[in-house]
Parts: structure tokens; C-alpha cells; sequence
């Protein structure tokens, strides 16, 4: 005779807020398109705050596309957007990336240790 499944174990760890999880979609909803998921790529790697005009040939796409997909980022609170006279630069917003992290960090159940 089969042992039958083990139903309605207990979740371990923390839940999520209804605020944190709607804030955690807009981000997906925005990584949701390979053209900014490559854009974030880029400034995560710069190191230094990016002009508009250094991401299109990276991207073989117009600087509208680009601008386009970068106000969608900015909206998200992935990206943050700094002028600089008539020139606007962007970088990575870190501490968002480090809130996404949370989303995926699991804890060991039998050694209560948190692990990415």
C-alpha cells in the first residue's frame, strides 16, 4: 500500500506584504522585455552613470527605443535617471536589485540558514 502525500505542510519563512509583492510585479512586469533586461545588463556593469547615446549602438536600437525603454525602467524603480544639462545619464538603482534578491533567497529548512 502507497503512504499518501504529505498535504498543507507549513510554510517556513517570511511572507511577503500585499505592498512588497505589487512592487516586486511592476519590477518583473518591467524586466519583462530581453531589450531592458540587456539595458540593465549594461549599467550594472558600467560602473559609471550612462548617457542614452552610449547604450544605443551597444543595443543596435534607435535612442528612441532606447529612451523608451528606459522610462520604463525608471518607472520601476530599477533604474535611476540623472540630468545633466540637456544630457541625461543612468545607473542602477542597487538597492532595488538587492530587494529583488530577497524574492529568490531560500532558507535551509533544517539548518535555519538563508542561502541565495
Amino acid at each position: 500500500m502507497q503512504t499518501p502525500a504529505r498535504c498543507c505542510v507549513p510554510l517556513a519563512g517570511s511572507e511577503m506584504s500585499d505592498d512588497d509583492a505589487a512592487a516586486t510585479a511592476t519590477v518583473f512586469k518591467a524586466l519583462g522585455d530581453p531589450n531592458r533586461i540587456r539595458i540593465v545588463n549594461l549599467l550594472a556593469t558600467a560602473g559609471d552613470p550612462v548617457c542614452v547615446c552610449n547604450l544605443t549602438p551597444q543595443l543596435d536600437l534607435s535612442q528612441p527605443t532606447v529612451s523608451f525603454h528606459l522610462k520604463k525602467l525608471v518607472e520601476a524603480g530599477l533604474v535611476e535617471r540623472e540630468r545633466r544639462g540637456v544630457w541625461a545619464y543612468y545607473s542602477v538603482d542597487r538597492e532595488a536589485l538587492g530587494r529583488l534578491e530577497t524574492v529568490f533567497r531560500m532558507q535551509d529548512t533544517e539548518m535555519g540558514e538563508v542561502r541565495p
